[in-house]
């Protein structure tokens, strides 16, 4: 396949979808978000998987990469409606930190254009909990965050249709190659071959 067929263009989905995996990571980790932290890991695994798969012609890890796309659509869907407090959902709780901290997200205190406030006097919070928001923002921490999942949606939406084209495509060439005798260790023409080499050579011994 050349190189602008689907699987050249899954190998660059592939790559984009680590990359902004790994920058959503950051943030998660600047934020202790723990659940997402968990379900991003596991994202950056299974992109792995799928990269490796699409170069080196596996379509099982491709079809494995396309399930879990599918499983990752589902997550931001959900996180999405979480920060934007869609069906009785809130995005204060501490349900993405396992109430571990009280952050919320980094986006929260170090958003677009946002400005940061002193705490109180004689409050101090904690280590781990959660800073005082920030003020002022161009853009909402929760619009941030439903941004990047919105992204990923995206991304995985398109990548889990080229997922579906290169797996149909690499089976198609397996079925093709199997047909022509691709993996058969002796093909007919060498089995017929031996036979009549012995017989004409029989035919010419001498008495």
């Amino acid at each position: 396949m050349g190189c602008c067929s689907g699987r050249c263009t899954l190998i660059v989905l592939c790559t984009f979808q680590l990359v902004t995996a790994l920058e959503r990571q950051v943030f998660d980790f600047l934020g202790y978000q723990w659940a997402p932290i968990l379900a991003t890991f596991t994202h950056i695994v299974m992109v792995i998987l799928g990269l490796f798969g699409t170069i080196q012609y596996r379509p099982r890890y491709i079809v494995l990469y396309a399930v879990w796309a599918a499983i990752w659509v589902t997550w931001n869907i959900f996180i999405i409606c979480f920060y934007l407090e869609v069906g009785g959902l809130s995005k204060d709780s501490e349900l993405l930190t396992f109430n571990l901290s009280r952050h919320r997200s980094w986006w929260r205190e170090h958003g677009p254009g946002c400005q940061r406030e002193e705490p109180v006097a004689g409050f101090q919070p904690s280590r781990g909990q959660a800073l005082v928001p920030g003020v002022s923002c161009v853009l909402e921490h929760s619009y941030v965050e439903a941004l990047h999942s919105a992204l990923q949606i995206l991304v995985a939406l398109v990548a889990f249709i080229y997922a579906c084209y290169v797996v149909s495509v690499f089976t198609e060439e397996e079925d093709s190659f199997d047909f022509i005798g691709g993996f058969a260790p002796f093909p007919l023409y060498h089995v017929t071959e031996k036979p009549s080499s012995l017989l004409f050579k029989q035919a010419y011994l001498p008495a």
